[in-house]
């Protein structure tokens, strides 16, 4: 596999010739950098034992370790709270909050009946599930976006019983900010605590945290062994979606403007020093200035040295085509596709896998992040061939039912019969034979 590197600017990617490479280099290509799960998880083992058999108290503890804070109380109601914000900030979580709302009301499902022979009906109905947690990742920055995104899909799904989990701050609380969103879901139950200390505790149940039937929510390599351990464990929770680090693609032709693509990649590569970026370009995209932006805009960003980290796991791969650029995006399977082309909507159709998608110059995946109206809980590291996004569906189960009159039985009767004889299974077969013997 070949590819420049440009050592002196702290900012350059690894550029690769799509025309150069063969299958085998392209799939090596689109693998993302791998993680030692096995190492994770000997580290979180005893923490996921420990909160199982201890509850309250090992929570507690773990917080204290981690987050060099003891939460007292460990939960709270939102509910009972009186957030202060100023009117900048609330009018700005309401307009997200608004948005979200109404993308994913539209989400809701209507039942769904089926005549499929004459005397047989069938249909599919939605349930909530029941009881859900939301992580909701803390640390270097608070992210208010997160509870919007998870909260209101439950709450539109109409989940009885909704907890949040996420770490607390130096004070042993939360920020205003996650109080006045939660206050607005109708969340009762907020747990400081972080880690996988939290998610162990949403699974088991603890003194003062309930236990939940699915859990949901992006975070570190910690928090997303702990979520995959215990879906296949006695717990009996199961999780929204593998996840691995931020990811992004940039589809840019010969006229996207390259301060915006500099900009879409930057705001990714900020997340983590784990992130991934891609550029995917056709002939006459100006790289050249691509790069000067790349360094004067890294150097403007508080969080430079973590996005500088994170360049240097990202690549670009010059196409020839936008045929190649989009197998090679497919291929890929990105979190976050921009496409930054003339007539972006054209090429929707052949967009396969892709967490959300950015269509045009005027849409940064920042909207998406907050307020456009999509979730920006998304599948990343390649799940995106067989993952969608968070959704309302995502808090939902769907349940299928059926009923016959005795015509329809009757009409249904010999297919039924002849295929519970080919699986011998006489049972199955008697159970129809018997109500169309019975004269009564």
């Amino acid at each position: 596999m070949v590819y420049n590197e440009h050592d002196v600017d702290e900012s350059a990617m690894k550029t690769y010739q799509f025309s150069d490479l063969d299958d085998e280099q392209i799939r090596a290509l689109c693998q993302r950098p791998k993680m030692d799960f096995m190492s994770v998880l000997e580290q979180i083992q005893p923490i996921i034992e420990e909160v199982s058999q201890q509850g309250d108290q090992a929570v507690l503890e773990y917080t204290e370790k981690f987050d060099g804070v003891r939460p007292a109380p460990l939960t709270i109601n939102p509910q009972e709270t009186s957030p202060e914000l100023d009117e900048e900030t609330r009018s700005a979580i309401d307009t997200a909050f608004q948005n979200i709302y109404r993308f994913h009301k539209a989400q809701l499902a209507a039942p769904i009946e089926v005549e499929t022979m004459p005397g047989i009906r069938c249909s599919r109905v939605a349930r909530p599930i029941e009881k859900v947690g939301l992580y909701i990742p803390g640390g270097t920055a608070i992210l208010p976006s997160t509870l919007m995104m998870l909260g209101i899909p439950a709450m539109l799904a109409g989940c009885k019983q909704v907890v949040v989990a996420t770490p607390p701050n130096a004070q042993g609380t939360v920020d205003d900010e996650m109080l006045y969103i939660a206050k607005k879901l109708e969340i009762k139950t907020l747990l400081l605590a972080g880690g996988a200390q939290a998610i162990a505790a949403m699974s088991y149940g603890t003194e003062s945290v309930p236990k939940v039937d699915k859990i949901f929510g992006p975070g570190n390599q910690f928090v997303t062994a702990a979520k995959m351990w215990l879906q296949n464990s006695e717990a009996q929770v199961s999780i929204d979606m593998p996840a691995g680090p931020s990811e992004v693609l940039v589809i840019a032709d010969e006229n996207a403007n390259p301060a915006f693509v500099a900009a879409d990649l930057l705001s990714q590569a900020e997340h983590g020093a784990d992130s991934q970026v891609v550029i995917v370009a056709t002939p006459g995209f100006a790289f050249d200035e691509l790069q000067n932006e790349l360094n004067n805009q890294l150097k403007q960003l508080p969080r430079k040295e973590i996005a500088a980290k994170a360049l240097e796991n990202s690549f670009s791969v010059q196409v020839e085509n936008i045929d190649d650029a989009l197998y090679f995006s497919n291929r890929y399977a990105p979190e976050h596709l921009i496409v930054q082309c003339d007539d972006a909507d054209s090429l929707t159709d052949r967009i396969q896998h892709a967490g959300s998608v950015f269509l045009g110059p005027w849409s940064p995946e920042s909207v998406g992040d907050y307020a456009s109206g999509t979730n920006h809980t998304l599948p990343t590291y390649g799940y995106a061939r067989m993952y969608s996004g968070v959704s309302v569906d995502s808090f939902q189960k769907f349940i299928t039912m059926q009923r016959l009159d005795r015509a329809g039985l009757e009409s249904l009767a010999p297919s039924v019969a002849k295929l519970a004889d080919i699986e011998e299974l006489e049972a199955h077969k008697r159970a129809v034979t018997i109500r169309l013997n019975d004269n009564d």
